[in-house]
């Protein structure tokens, strides 16, 4: 059975409630509104987008159609809660369940920023998993990922999704690796942008870790908002 082809909205939806049913475990699963915040919040995002109730509910009602999310009513709650299904329908193992998140919620990526990244919602433990995983999702008979060329200035290789085309410009990700402003893409220089590339994923892994400490401490995450907000 072919996959699922989403949109834009869609994608973001359905990246949202991958991350939070890993990442917020006890706030899962979420209401419309808890939806909407998540999907418009500005790190780990790209591009940012504002999303309300109404427009959250649209694109659940889609996706409860094409059987990748389900609604819960529980007994005694006024709103409806809604959970994903992307494994069942999809078959995705966790691993490759949080790369696609990933590469949902912000586009192309290199390993690194995959691992980085990816890495706060289940372990991945080195770039060869990453790139095994990627592989996984590249061979299947209907193919989820495919991989691209390096950015400008950049000698690593990235990977899009391919559930959503039309959700992230392939020559235009949110990528560290771009070439500064004040370069042009002939001259920008290889070794820097690796080297920003390395170290956004580090800061991307350690933010992580003080997410999963906040929340053993029943303590909001500091790494959201303020100076942590990552540019849009």
């Amino acid at each position: 059975m072919p996959n699922p082809t989403l949109t834009p909205d869609e994608a973001r939806v359905l990246g949202v409630l991958i991350e939070k049913s890993l990442t917020t475990p006890n706030q899962y699963p979420l209401t419309l509104n808890a939806a909407a915040d998540a999907a418009s919040q500005k790190n780990n995002r790209y591009p940012v987008r504002d999303y309300d109730d109404d427009r959250v509910r649209e694109v659940m009602s889609s996706l409860r159609g094409k059987g990748l999310v389900v609604q819960v009513d529980a007994a005694g709650s006024r709103a409806s809660k809604f959970k994903h299904a992307a494994a069942e329908k999809l078959g995705l193992n966790t691993r490759e369940l949080v790369i696609l998140a990933e590469l949902m919620l912000r586009g192309p990526q290199t390993l690194g920023e995959l691992r980085g990244r990816a890495s706060r919602m289940h372990p991945l433990e080195s770039l060869e998993v990453v790139r095994a995983t990627l592989e996984q999702l590249m061979n299947r008979p209907d193919p989820m990922a495919r991989q691209l060329p390096p950015a400008p200035g950049s000698r690593a290789e990235r990977y899009a999704q391919l559930l959503a085309p039309d959700a992230h410009a392939l020559d235009a990700a949110a990528s560290s690796e771009s070439a500064p402003p004040s370069q042009s893409p002939g001259t920008a220089d290889p070794v820097l942008a690796d080297r920003v590339s390395r170290l956004e994923a580090q800061v991307s892994m350690l933010r992580a870790a003080v997410a999963k400490i906040a929340q053993s401490l029943g303590e909001p995450d500091p790494t959201i908002g303020g100076a942590f907000d990552e540019p849009s």
